[in-house]
């Protein structure tokens, strides 16, 4: 028996395509909250596969043609989508040479037990952090030079106090990552660091690889000793953690339509029975 199930309309429900969704964040602006609980619960940590999997599922059991449409166009979605998704419904800003997008993983980078090695990923990490705070600077080009002298040992610089790495699986060559920042505590004035978080996303797999959470103090190379933020970087981050909140709030709301969608496929393919529950995957239904 097919169950006749009214569908989501998960291609309305935002107010951008992806290409834009940047725009439209800066267009509809919240008042500013450093405490704002998130208005959407995180998806599942394993989303991106789930949906593979299940979809899979329904086309074996048999799809009618339309269905099978659906299906191709969620799955279409998925691969367009996924890195993009599976970022910024933690609070990871994409695009805009935000971070290190797209870099490939090479052979010289594994070690002698075939993966790669664990200082790379520092290095990944390294190298988008010095993105992340360079795009200040055109993002701000009244600041421009003091944002670029940032890098440098010349008046307030930026200096690494910790970092610390989970690694999530060995990622082995050749692959594609890409590596993003965010803010990981609200900036304020009295703050003498900024603390990151940070994830490298295989393409591959289609997950994370490694997750650096640092710790990065704030130098005054004139004075020789650390120095609370100065004001033109906390204005700039106090906006950048506004489009955080904001950003990750599309991304899970974006997420999870499709997961609705999946989840009535199922019901009209191989009835509501055989369904999985979403509660099981975290998802509160």
């Amino acid at each position: 028996m097919r169950h006749r199930l009214s569908r989501v309309n998960f291609t309305a429900s935002f107010c951008a395509p992806p290409a834009l969704y940047h725009r439209c964040a800066q267009a509809v602006r919240a008042p500013f909250s450093t405490n704002a609980a998130p208005t959407q619960q995180a998806p599942p940590t394993r989303w991106v596969s789930d949906v593979r999997s299940r979809i899979g599922k329904c086309i074996n059991f048999g799809c009618e043609a339309a269905q099978i449409q659906r299906a191709a166009r969620i799955l279409d979605i998925l691969a367009r989508e996924w890195r993009v998704l599976s970022a910024v419904s933690e609070g990871f800003l994409t695009g805009g040479r935000r971070g290190l997008e797209n870099q490939q993983v090479v052979w010289g980078e594994m070690d002698s037990f075939g993966h790669v090695n664990n200082t790379v990923y520092i290095r990944y990490a390294e190298s988008a952090r010095v993105n992340w705070i360079l795009r200040f600077a055109s993002q701000d080009p009244k600041h421009r030079v003091a944002w670029n002298e940032l890098m440098q040992p010349k008046s307030i610089g930026l200096i690494m106090k910790s970092i610390k790495a989970d690694f999530k699986f060995p990622m082995t060559a050749p692959d594609t990552i890409s590596v993003y920042h965010k803010l990981r505590i609200c900036p304020e004035a009295h703050h003498t660091s900024l603390v990151l978080d940070c994830i490298i996303l295989s393409h591959r797999q289609r997950r994370i690889a490694a997750r650096t959470f640092e710790d990065v103090t704030i130098y005054d190379y004139r004075d020789a000793k650390k120095t609370v933020l100065p004001g033109f970087m906390l204005d700039v981050l106090h906006d950048t953690w506004r489009q955080q909140e904001e950003q990750r709030d599309w991304a899970r709301e974006r997420i999870w339509d499709l997961l609705r969608e999946v989840k009535i496929l199922e019901k009209e393919t191989y009835g509501e029975d055989a369904v999985e529950d979403l509660e099981d995957l975290g998802a509160g239904f």
